[in-house]
């Protein structure tokens, strides 16, 4: 009866710190319009890429962290092969610019980071939580804007990467 009580306790938590699946944006989705601070605190417009090329959009917890770190130099060892298929890399947390300038120099990392200190772009794309811990999610965009592919898994950073690679090449 216990472990009853501790599974619905949980349930109800998950419900009401995570955003519903039917907010979270899916294929075939429009990917939605935002503006943020990159590493270098230049100001990142969304709208100044989309009709030009497709888009790698991945949303992580936090700056330094192992998965995290392990998933950023999986981007920056195949960033060549993104490159290939014409695509730009953006990895968004809620981390400041200040954390993403280090983190990025830190690790050699040639792609965009974004700064979404309130969550505000994680919300716009429903982004779910695990516990209190922001969500990992990939998001494959075309040259129109349109999420092609999406990718979730807290614990596999380096898949984020074989997917992004896998859903880039089907376009082709």
């Amino acid at each position: 009866m216990k472990t009853f009580k501790l599974i619905m306790i949980m349930t109800a938590f998950l419900q009401f710190w995570s955003p519903s699946a039917d907010a979270q944006i899916k294929t075939g989705d429009k990917v939605p319009v935002f503006s943020l601070q990159d590493q270098d605190g230049k100001t990142f417009d969304i709208t100044t890429v989309l009709g030009k090329q497709p888009l790698v959009i991945y949303f992580y917890p936090k700056d330094e962290t192992s998965v995290c770190t392990k998933e950023a130099c999986s981007f920056r060892d195949a960033y060549q092969d993104f490159q290939r298929y014409g695509a730009m890399v953006i990895g968004i947390s809620s981390d400041n610019v200040a954390s993403h300038k280090h983190f990025a120099t830190h690790h050699n990392l040639p792609f965009t980071l974004l700064s979404d200190p309130k969550n505000e772009v994680r919300k716009l794309f429903g982004v779910p939580k695990t516990f209190v811990i922001p969500g990992r999610v990939t998001y494959i965009v075309d040259k129109n804007g349109v999420v092609v592919h999406t990718f979730n898994s807290m614990r596999d950073g380096e898949k984020h990467v074989t997917e992004s690679l896998e859903a880039l090449k089907k376009m082709q």
